[in-house]
């Protein structure tokens, strides 16, 4: 059972079911957020959407390369989390499931290719007050906890 954070399943919507990929990119005491201002103002953990053909790890690595700049080391799944929301991007309301790994950052290869996003090192103690969606917020408490597999050896 893939736990449910947010917004409550509303009954009057139709939701299309979206996978992705996310993920916890550390680098000391820090994490690796993106910042994406459009449509919405908000900080999150880079990764998103699996498309047709492509393995959940294919897509972090694409996302993470396309929203930050950086290639990656994944090293783990940390687990996943299922959100209810609307997409303006996309113009519809998405069951988004939602893989998390944690992973190394290990070279940054340009600015990020997605419009609107900005990669940002923050302290792992602030990130989850940061991020905008609970789902991440949870991985990033996580981290910032110290708990058992939630830090790269």
């Amino acid at each position: 059972m893939i736990p449910r954070v947010g917004e409550s399943v509303r009954p009057d919507r139709r939701y299309t079911t979206r996978h992705g990929a996310y993920a916890v990119l550390v680098r000391g005491d820090d994490v690796l957020l993106t910042h994406q201002s459009a449509p919405v103002p908000e900080f999150q953990l880079p990764g998103g959407g699996i498309d047709p053909g492509e393995s959940a790890l294919q897509a972090l690595h694409r996302e993470v390369r396309e929203e930050t700049g950086w290639t990656i080391a994944p090293l783990c799944r940390l687990g996943a989390f299922r959100r209810f929301t609307y997409m303006p991007e996309y113009r519809l309301w998405a069951e988004k499931i939602c893989a998390v790994y944690l992973a190394r950052a290990v070279r940054r290869i340009g600015p990020p290719a997605e419009p609107d996003h900005t990669a940002v090192w923050t302290p792992a103690a602030l990130a989850p007050s940061l991020v905008a969606n609970d789902g991440d917020r949870r991985f990033l408490a996580q981290l910032a906890s110290g708990a058992p597999g939630s830090r790269p050896r």
